[in-house]
């Protein structure tokens, strides 16, 4: 461990103590008031540093992180079997933290795809998009013969044929919010700068009609954005003939693209984790914060999400609201969420997954905690709901759920040409049309996942490498990979069905 000590202080004010390691029964920590260990600590797991009294709050990052279930003596593990979530009043101070963003002396650009209309590409894909699920295996298979070896020889600018995909799209109000935000998504994906033409299919009697969904966005068929509907054409074998024709059409000028040196403010990176451990909130998450810092000074836009997994630690991020307005449509969507939970006789500190809590992460607050991280400490200019397109530039916040490929998806739909997801237990996400990097938050699972890992940040941990220096090497692999290198998901071929929309609404 290079003489560290074995455990972290995260905070002064903080009442546990972080296992670098795991630590054995009776082990003295010396650089603590010779605190004994009174039991196994788990690796990234955590132990009391002062004795907590039943009912007290219990802090880590100098922040509320839920309250004792039981007496708490120093030196016991702190988890699920004596800590909880509880209520507690959070002061929004909207816009008192807000800091100004100081522009770059020297603006970096990278390698991108300008298209026609100025939208920036990261990535040169055709789509085939499925309105809904009774078009999705036709799809699939106009997809899956482009995927033959040397299919796409001839066109070596495009970077494949990506089916996008999804279970609903039907037996749901006309006009409700659930259809209004499905087609808000598709229209979103139907017009993200990494599609270069686009396909979509239906089958003719969906509630979810071809129509509507183009109007949503105001779009229209033209050489590149072709239309099919499987009830007019004559069925499943006669749809996909003539699907693979029109792809076979739009594919020269898809290839008639080239790369070239472009402002990193195109950059529109969505931020996600996955996966989460007791280390995502020490080691990936705030370095991948410094990289978002970076990427707002030179103009570019972070988007962070999956409004679940920062409740709890909202007011960290109303504290550097733009404005009052923006401060408050947050809290408004975490009302939402609230009311949701209610509805659906749920709970929100269920969000933490079995794997979530192996790792060392007992509720949602202290998991929020860790992932509001990821955002920096960029100021938040504005708040959207899902996959409403993003107007602004900078750090923004988009209402999702803690799922991370519904999360991911919304963010795709909001115009993300780049994903930069952490994980700590080993998730194995990969992005289509956008890339997806994947960052480790400890340096045991990175070497036990490298295939699906683009790069190790447990050397923070380790105490090989400092925040700062992670941040720089995340930032400047964004770059690298919106200009054309691959990512391991994309190298194994991962991405074609992680396209999730987040559903709401009755199905009837």
């Amino acid at each position: 461990m290079n003489n560290l000590s074995p455990v972290i202080l995260l905070h002064q004010m903080d009442d546990v103590l972080i296992a670098r390691a795991a630590i054995a029964a009776n082990t003295v920590l010396a650089g603590h008031g010779s605190l004994l260990v009174k039991s196994d600590i788990p690796a990234a797991h955590k132990v009391a540093v002062r004795a907590i009294g039943m009912g007290k709050a219990v802090k880590r990052y100098g922040q509320i992180i839920g309250f004792a279930t039981q007496d708490i003596a120093a030196g016991e593990h702190v988890h699920t079997h004596n800590l909880a979530m509880g209520d507690f009043a959070r002061d929004y101070a909207f816009g008192e933290n807000v800091l100004s963003t100081v522009p770059p002396d020297r603006p970096l650009t990278f390698m991108g795809i300008r298209r026609a209309d100025g939208r920036v590409a990261t990535r040169n894909y055709i789509g085939v998009i499925s309105t809904v699920n009774c078009s999705a295996t036709v799809s699939k298979m106009v997809a899956q013969h482009f995927a033959s070896p040397g299919a796409l020889a001839a066109f070596p600018h495009v970077d494949g044929v990506v089916p996008l995909t999804h279970s609903f799209g039907c037996c749901i109000d006309h006009h409700g919010e659930g259809i209004l935000q499905l087609r808000r998504t598709i229209a979103g994906h139907i017009r993200h700068a990494n599609f270069a033409a686009v396909l979509v299919i239906g089958l003719g009697c969906e509630s979810n009609q071809m129509g509507a969904i183009l109007m949503t966005a105001d779009l229209k068929p033209d050489p590149m954005l072709r239309t099919l509907v499987m009830q007019e054409m004559g069925g499943t074998q006669k749809t996909v003939a003539a699907a693979i024709a029109m792809v076979d059409e739009m594919l020269p000028a898809a290839n008639n693209v080239k790369r070239e040196p472009l402002p990193v403010s195109h950059l529109n990176v969505a931020l996600q984790c996955g996966g989460s451990d007791g280390y995502s909130g020490i080691t990936a998450n705030p370095a991948l914060g410094i990289a978002v810092d970076m990427l707002v000074r030179h103009g570019g836009t972070a988007i962070l999400s999956e409004t679940p997994e920062i409740y709890g630690a909202e007011h960290l991020l109303t504290r550097r609201a733009v404005s009052r307005e923006v401060g408050e449509k947050l809290v408004e969507r975490i009302r939402w969420w609230e009311d949701y939970a209610v509805r659906e006789k749920g709970s929100i500190d269920n969000n933490p997954t079995p794997g979530n809590k192996a790792g060392g992460l007992t509720t949602i607050l202290e998991k929020s905690l860790g992932a509001v991280a990821k955002s920096g400490a960029s100021p938040l200019v504005g708040v959207y709901r899902y996959a409403e397109p993003i107007d602004r530039q900078g750090l923004v916040f988009m209402d999702a759920p803690g799922y991370d490929p519904m999360g991911a998806t919304g963010q795709v739909a909001a115009g993300a040409n780049l994903i930069a997801f952490t994980t700590g237990r080993g998730s194995c996400f990969g992005g289509k049309p956008a890339p997806s990097i994947k960052l480790a938050t400890n340096t045991a699972m990175f070497r036990r996942m490298e295939d699906d890992m683009d790069l190790n940040c447990g050397d923070i941990m380790d105490g090989s490498a400092s925040l700062e220096q992670k941040g720089q090497e995340i930032f400047e692999m964004m770059l690298r990979v919106a200009s054309g290198e691959q990512s391991k998901s994309e190298a194994l071929g991962v991405g074609n069905e992680e396209f999730v929309p987040w559903m709401i609404g009755a199905q009837m």
